[in-house]
């Protein structure tokens, strides 16, 4: 590649940075940290709040907080850094292992948190606290850490998160030794805060990978944490299996199938901090300016962005907000599924939970394939066709549990395998990344990483209300939860149905 850039047609050349022959990226003599600045005159602001987002100005002030050049890919020189792949493959490999312990925390534990919760004395309405409290601790923590990996830099933000993870692991070993649910619920609110940095993650890989192949690397790391939680629960059963109904304890130090999970994560996080401390190096990103020139194309989105809704809200506005309410209702239905798995299979079908973290992890581990090949997907549908195609599966999935009578003997065990394979393998994985991709798109130019963390924040939210509405439902008639869950599904596609053109619009 020339180091005489052109830029393209309405983009200031660069003229704060001298863009080497072998792409270099420009340091800050004041910072050790690798930085880009990429300066140029300051134009006339429009008005228009959608407009300033469409340029990356979400604020209207001409600084880029997020996406200097309007396609999600960070600075343009960075873009030129990352052309022929990933910039830092060391620190992409670290930061992917920090996404997959985040959510392994919660994937370890899955298979022996009801038994483990029903031993200390609690009911499915404790264990639905204790699952919305690891969500409660990430949505608290997220845009925290996100505003303090521009001022302190990724590698200390990464260091103190997984520090935190670690601690929640130790303290969740305890939980047995403490005696109280109370106190298994503070430790996994400790490990929702300590796994909390996904947006911080997500900013790191945009900075260090190619804009050609963003959308590949964003997949990457979307089926390593998918992996995370529904892959690992085989390491919650062959700890099960391994360890039975034994019990080894020096002191307090205890040694069974509830603190073995813990102790096998605090052991991860370990080495995951002792390779951040000594492998990761650390980045850090400038706001800067942009001259603006929006094409007669993109004036006619923006048209059809800014006209005001029945409801009262811009176009654009709705759209938005419906993205987010669609990522409610697909992670709040995993999330319940999360909750009541365990029990359901247990009183239906009989079903142990080494078993039911079997079933989890081989269906989760088909649900990564998927992931892998949503670009082949993307190819033969649209957004709009994978989400509803996602939601109709996981309709079909949900409602095949609604109708099954209490009784072990009459129900066979491959409806639950049905049930969970449909959810995990095909409809999940799928509807809900077309979402991530289709409010990605909607966003567009507009800064990423601000609405990414609001994105994740109300996938959070849904992770807190779900669990503990199904373990309010399922202490009653647990038959509900599945009609509820399939209607709020079902619901959810036929807006995007509705929409569909409107959506795909904003999305082009």
């Amino acid at each position: 590649m020339s180091s005489n850039y052109v830029p393209p047609e309405g983009l200031a050349a660069p003229d704060a940075v001298a863009l080497s022959a072998n792409h270099q990226t420009p340091t800050n003599a004041a910072s050790p940290l690798p930085v880009v600045v990429i300066g140029g005159p300051s134009q006339q602001q429009d008005s228009n709040p959608y407009v300033n987002m469409e340029a990356g100005d979400f604020f209207g002030d001409g600084l880029m907080k997020d996406d200097e050049y309007g396609d999600g890919s960070g600075s343009l020189v960075s873009s030129i850094l990352t052309a022929e792949g990933i910039h830092d493959m060391t620190g992409f490999t670290i930061v992917c292992f920090v996404i997959l312990v985040g959510d392994m925390s919660r994937g370890v534990m899955f298979p022996t948190l009801w038994p483990l919760v029903d031993l200390l004395g609690g009911t499915t309405v404790t264990l639905g606290f204790a699952v919305a409290a690891f969500s409660f601790g990430r949505v608290v923590v997220s845009p925290l850490f996100g505003s303090w990996s521009v001022i302190y830099g990724y590698k200390n933000v990464l260091l103190m998160s997984v520090s935190l993870l670690l601690s929640g692991t130790l303290a969740y070993a305890q939980a047995q030794n403490v005696g109280t649910p109370g106190f298994l619920i503070f430790a996994q609110s400790l490990l929702g805060v300590g796994s909390g940095t996904l947006g911080v993650t997500r900013a790191y890989i945009a900075e260090i990978t190619a804009t050609r192949a963003r959308t590949r690397y964003m997949a990457w790391i979307t089926a390593v944490q998918y992996a995370g939680f529904t892959v690992t629960p085989f390491f919650g059963a062959l700890f099960i299996k391994i360890l039975g109904d034994n019990d080894y304890q020096w002191g307090l130090l205890r040694l069974n199938m509830y603190t073995a999970p813990a102790y096998f994560m605090a052991f991860i996080c370990f080495s995951t901090l002792i390779a951040l401390v000594t492998c990761f190096q650390d980045r850090q990103r400038l706001a800067t300016q942009k001259d603006k020139k929006k094409s007669k194309r993109r004036s006619a989105i923006d048209e059809v962005a800014n006209r005001t809704t029945l409801i009262g809200l811009t176009t654009y506005d709705a759209c938005i907000i419906g993205c987010m309410l669609l990522n409610i209702a697909t992670k709040g239905s995993i999330g319940s599924f999360e909750t009541v798995g365990v029990n359901y299979a247990e009183s239906f079908f009989d079903i142990s939970p080494a078993s039911v973290g079997t079933y989890v992890g081989s269906c989760g581990t088909i649900g990564v394939f998927a992931l892998l090949s949503m670009g082949v997907f993307s190819v033969y549908a649209t957004d709009v066709q994978l989400i509803c195609g996602g939601i109709a599966v996981m309709v079909v999935g949900i409602l095949s549990l609604a109708f099954l009578p209490e009784d072990p003997d009459n129900n066979p065990s491959w409806r639950y395998l049905f049930a969970i394979f449909m959810v995990y393998s095909i409809g999940y994985p799928i509807g809900h990344t077309a979402v991530i991709g289709l409010f990605s798109k909607i966003v567009g130019r507009r800064p990423q990483g601000t609405l990414m963390g609001w994105f994740a924040s109300a996938g959070s939210i849904a992770r807190i209300t779900f669990p503990v509405m199904a373990g309010f439902v399922a202490a009653g008639n647990i038959r509900n939860l599945f009609v509820i869950l399939a209607s709020v599904l079902t619901v959810s596609a036929f807006f995007v149905l509705m929409s569909r053109k409107t959506l795909a619009l904003l999305s082009s």
